[in-house]
């Protein structure tokens, strides 16, 4: 009797990942693995397994397109994570939202702590739940630590849209979507949001869709 895949040992299960080819399939919201939580990474995989498994995020996180990508999202739990934003927005929008370029980088049993008590509200999306947007209030600033893919330790203070982006690719390795911590009066298509919401900043949809948006300090 062949062992289910999910209690396939990981390196395993990477493999066979990878031995598709090209874009790896994005888990929606719905299946398991995006709820249960990740193991630490602490060596599953061989450095050269390792690379190869982030080149694929890499490659998959672009095809999407996307600015991140968990391993969760592709079926694998483990602590493993890839951001990268070339930030391709007008002036206005990177200056509302503190958008500005991010390198790609590998973040590798990340955890974030909230430094200071200011927060900042967006609509924000995922590709795992495809086709929607939703307004999520997170920390403005964000000590994020943990190491990258070559075991380097990682301790850094992200501001502005690059820490909603660690928010939202670190709490998928604990199990969370984005729409848990969501204002869900907000909720709009991709449809809605490219027809009405393009403003800079919510004020605009909060007003006519009925809520309240965080105090700014």
């Amino acid at each position: 009797m062949a062992t289910p895949r999910n209690h396939a040992p990981l390196a395993e299960q990477v493999e066979e990942l990878l031995a598709v080819g090209g874009p790896l399939p994005i888990v929606a919201a719905g299946d398991p693995v995006l709820r249960r939580g990740t193991e630490r990474f602490d060596g599953q995989l061989a450095p050269a397994l390792l690379a190869r498994f982030v080149e694929a995020l890499r490659v998959t996180m672009h095809e999407a397109p996307g600015v991140g990508l968990a391993a969760p999202q592709v079926g694998v739990p483990l602590r493993i994570a890839v951001i990268e934003d070339q930030a391709p927005v007008p002036e206005e929008v990177r200056l509302a939202r503190g958008r500005v370029p991010q390198p790609f980088r590998v973040l590798v049993n990340p955890a974030y702590e909230p430094v200071g008590t200011a927060r900042a509200a967006f609509f924000e999306g995922c590709l795992s739940v495809p086709g929607w947007q939703a307004i999520v209030a997170r920390h403005a600033q964000v000590r994020l630590t943990g190491q990258d893919e070559h075991g380097r330790t990682v301790d850094e203070v992200f501001s502005g849209w690059p820490a909603r982006i660690v928010q939202h690719e670190t709490d998928h390795l604990d199990g969370v979507l984005y729409l848990d911590r969501a204002e869900l009066r907000s909720l709009a298509s991709n449809e809605a949001m490219a027809q009405r919401w393009t403003q800079p900043t919510p004020e605009k949809a909060a007003r006519a869709l009925g809520f309240d948006l965080p105090a700014q300090p």
